[in-house]
């Protein structure tokens, strides 16, 4: 894809393929049969909306720092680097009917979930028509499956443990899906929450996302012995990805998500990623002296965008139409951006809309409660 020196990792400005990295990413899609089947199923048209979800959280992302750059806004959490473990996993769901709850570094859920992006736009922008009318930067919505983000992350490993018990107490076949940082682990409600979850048999996937940093703390500095073995003391299915092989997370996460509908309870999912600058757009000076360059080079090489898109190529798929898809979601997400933006000044929250966090009392909100209620009839 396009790189963009000033918005890009510089270890993505000049991106080529690695000789060898190719060959490991068929390599590693090639080394569980059951992953291997499921994937060789997708026909091209599949393989290229995976793509075309990549393509959507990086321009996503492009956008936010561009307007942190512009001063529009003042900082912004990107999941550049970490694409895969997003698209994958959302994409390998029912997304008619299941529901995830994504940490903000996977704000590219949101959009592949079918949340329009201008209301995503006027959510950063914190403008009285976005999602939480202008009033929190953590938003989701119920009616696409995304459930709000709690800013004090691991939380969200115990919500999920109840919204997939509520699926299996109705005799719903949905499952309930969350990512957790390699940081969050250290929280006690995380705990808890995969304790709850293991004990009650739920249908719940739970994404462990290590992308080697906690905030600021190497995963050296805060873990020891090896997240793979967490899944058995919980009385969980456990399972390993690659985080930046779109397919292989993809695979991973559509068998658990069967497994959990035919009643094989939860599964804890580790996924090994590399976070590609700080923890918001503010502190990337920080994470480059966190770690050695070496190990942004090592990761860079890796760019879950560049070695899909190579891996397509080697499929047959020709650079022209992968640039054409690209062309049409880089268009789309700035034409989205651009409406939001324009649109600012005129739609600034009102003093009540804060003073009440722009819901009526005792008013329910349409659409809210309604996906944890009745399960669409449709499935993509």
């Amino acid at each position: 894809m396009q790189r963009y020196p000033g918005i890009d990792p510089p270890e993505y400005v000049d991106w080529e393929p690695t000789p060898g990295l190719v060959e490991e990413f068929d390599e590693t899609i090639r080394a569980h049969p059951e992953r291997t089947a499921l994937i060789e199923s997708l026909d091209e048209a599949a393989l290229l909306v995976l793509h075309a979800g990549l393509i959507r959280f990086r321009v996503h992302d492009h956008t936010l720092k561009r307007w942190v750059r512009q001063g529009v806004i003042s900082k912004a959490w990107l999941g550049t680097g970490e694409e895969a473990v997003t698209i994958g996993a959302v994409h390998a769901l029912d997304r008619d009917r299941d529901v995830v709850a994504p940490m903000i570094r996977n704000a590219g859920a949101l959009h592949e979930m079918g949340m329009p992006l201008d209301t995503m736009f006027r959510g950063y922008l914190g403008t009285a028509d976005g999602p939480n009318h202008g009033v929190d930067g953590h938003f989701g919505d119920l009616a696409h499956g995304v459930l709000q983000p709690i800013s004090h992350v691991g939380v969200m490993v115990p919500v999920v443990t109840g919204i997939a018990e509520s699926f299996a107490l109705r005799g719903e076949p949905r499952v309930a899906l969350t990512w957790v940082g390699d940081g969050a682990t250290k929280t006690a409600q995380v705990h808890e929450g995969f304790n709850l979850a293991g004990v009650l048999r739920v249908p719940a996937i739970f994404m462990v996302q290590n992308n080697q940093v906690a905030l600021g703390t190497r995963l050296d500095q805060h873990q020891t012995g090896d997240f793979d073995a967490w899944p058995a003391a919980y009385g969980m299915t456990g399972a390993h990805a690659d985080g930046n092989n779109v397919l292989d997370v993809w695979a991973a996460v559509r068998l658990a998500a069967d497994r959990a509908r035919a009643g094989g309870g939860p599964t804890m999912l580790v996924v090994d990623t590399f976070r590609m600058g700080g923890h918001a757009t503010h502190d990337e000076a920080e994470a480059r002296r966190t770690f050695a360059p070496e190990l942004f080079e090592s990761w860079g090489r890796r760019d879950p965008v560049g070695l899909y898109e190579e891996w397509l190529v080697g499929r047959g798929v020709s650079r022209d139409r992968l640039a054409a898809i690209e062309a049409e979601v880089t268009g789309q997400v700035e034409s989205a951006a651009e409406r939001a933006r324009v649109e600012r000044e005129s739609r600034v929250p009102e003093g009540s809309i804060a003073e009440f966090g722009g819901f009526s009392a005792g008013v329910r909100q349409p659409g809210l409660v309604d996906r944890l209620e009745r399960p669409q009839a449709t499935s993509r």
